[in-house]
């Protein structure tokens, strides 16, 4: 008997921690078919439950379609009240106090065709339907029509990843700026309205505007007046602006929310084909000179820094091309900025009344390299466009030392006719092979094809990269 098998008593402990494993086996289990059924419901059956348990609204997908090659994600256009677009388009004959900016905002921004105009004599038949009279101020109409119509819009807010704010500031507040009458409250009147609009948004308050952005179309200086008062608006000194990314000609460059942007130019190819055959051209066509400069003096600017290299132009005899923009000269005829810089190898591009020019890519368009005398010209200003990391900025530009050349310690035409022609051929090369992404294309919605990308795709692809690195900051706030 003493080998015989006896079973335990009863333990009523160990019997209730059998029943506790058993129930939470269970929950779990529960849990589990939950969280399938979730990850396998359709996207309008989320966003209704998602609408039933909470007030905020849908997140945002995680990639876009990848069927439209948008793989970073969508944008979605606001439909703003025509006050804040549509009503200031129809004042272009007073946004300027110098000349009616009508003619330089047809065609969806893009200004008069080439056809008809000097324009037409200097560039080849095929290609006129190209060239437009281009404002150099035109940018925000340009980018809201172009996004309109770009295979990255979706109409559908719950599918966007970043969300594009058509509001022409530029214009609401560049209408005030020489109007002797105006006052701070005039400059301010517009951009107040449309955060108070903006702010009321539900997807502006699910991420309290991290993925949202705007295109200005002047420089961000003309948003920055100070507290004492001065030029310019303060739009972008108000609270309200302070997480929205702003695209921008020229970006402050100490102000992580500016983003800098080409100036439009008069070239804006409808086709890869359109831009391939301009860089054959601009690769072919003579050029004479070694360098051009396009501008005017400053004389009521002491030490006159634009009046020393038009005099440095002036004692490099043929080698250098001048052109004088004295009372807009420039700006109403864009034929003789690119005659002259398609006439030369390099062309130099001084701070204008800031410290960008459009005039920097109006001569890279021309397939001359520019030469530069401040950082902030382009080197802290275009990041998304022109190369500067591990020395890039020197395949595409020369930068020159502007207090040595004050001094007197060197020339502009030294130092470019030092460079080895070998060097120079590489250079240009490099500045041509740019130019499709520094214009704004005529494109229609499938862009210019052949996987080339204008600077409306740079644009966007740098904006949803922006937005999916700023996505991870703000879900942890």
């Amino acid at each position: 008997m003493a080998g015989m098998y006896r079973p335990e008593p009863p333990n009523p402990t160990a019997r209730r921690q059998r029943l506790v494993s058993i129930l939470l086996g269970a929950f779990f289990a529960f849990q589990l078919l939950l969280f399938v059924a979730f990850r396998s419901a359709p996207p309008s059956k989320l966003a209704s439950t998602a609408a039933a348990t909470s007030s905020s609204v849908p997140e945002p997908p995680s990639r876009g379609t990848e069927d439209s090659g948008c793989r970073g994600g969508l944008v979605y256009v606001y439909d703003l009240p025509a006050v804040f677009n549509e009503d200031l388009l129809a004042m272009c004959d007073t946004l300027m106090p110098m000349y009616s900016v009508c003619p330089y905002l047809t065609n969806d921004g893009l200004g008069f065709p080439a056809e008809g105009t000097s324009l037409s004599t200097i560039l080849p038949a095929e290609l006129l339907g190209s060239w437009h009279s281009s404002d150099q101020f035109a940018l925000e109409h340009i980018v809201h029509r172009r996004l309109l119509s770009h295979r990255c819009r979706t109409t559908d807010p719950a599918r966007a990843a970043a969300f594009f704010v058509p509001f022409y500031a530029g214009l609401a507040v560049g209408r005030h700026l020489w109007s002797a009458n105006a006052t701070d409250a005039d400059r301010d009147r517009d951009c107040v309205a449309l955060l108070s609009w903006l702010h009321a948004q539900p997807y502006y308050k699910r991420s309290n505007g991290w993925d949202h952005f705007l295109a200005l179309g002047r420089i961000t200086w003309d948003f920055r007046r100070s507290p004492s008062g001065g030029w310019g608006g303060s739009f972008l000194a108000m609270p309200g602006v302070a997480n929205v990314t702003r695209l921008v000609i020229e970006r402050e460059p100490w102000d992580a929310m500016d983003v800098g942007i080409p100036y439009p130019t008069g070239f804006h190819p409808r086709t890869a084909a359109d831009a391939r055959a301009w860089q054959q051209h601009v690769t072919s066509v003579p050029r004479p000179r070694l360098f051009a400069f396009a501008g005017a003096p400053r004389s009521a600017i002491k030490g006159d820094f634009r009046a020393l290299l038009l005099s440095d132009c002036q004692a490099a005899g043929a080698a250098c091309g001048a052109l004088d923009c004295a009372e807009g000269k420039c700006i109403k005829d864009n034929a003789l900025v690119l005659e002259l810089f398609m006439g030369a190898r390099f062309c130099v591009q001084p701070r204008g009344d800031s410290f960008t020019r459009r005039s920097l890519f109006d001569c890279m368009v021309a397939g001359a390299v520019p030469v530069l005398f401040w950082r902030r010209t382009a080197y802290l200003q275009y990041h998304w466009y022109l190369p500067t990391e591990d020395g890039q900025e020197g395949e595409w530009s020369v930068f020159i030392d502007r207090d040595e050349l004050r001094a007197g310690n060197v020339t502009v035409r030294g130092v470019l006719a030092a460079i080895p022609e070998a060097r120079v051929r590489q250079m240009r090369e490099r500045v041509v092979e740019m130019i499709p992404r520094l214009v704004y294309s005529a494109a229609d919605k499938d862009g210019l094809g052949g996987g080339m990308k204008d600077a409306m795709d740079v644009m966007i692809d740098g904006m949803l990269r922006r937005v999916a690195e700023q996505r991870r900051n703000w879900r942890r706030t």
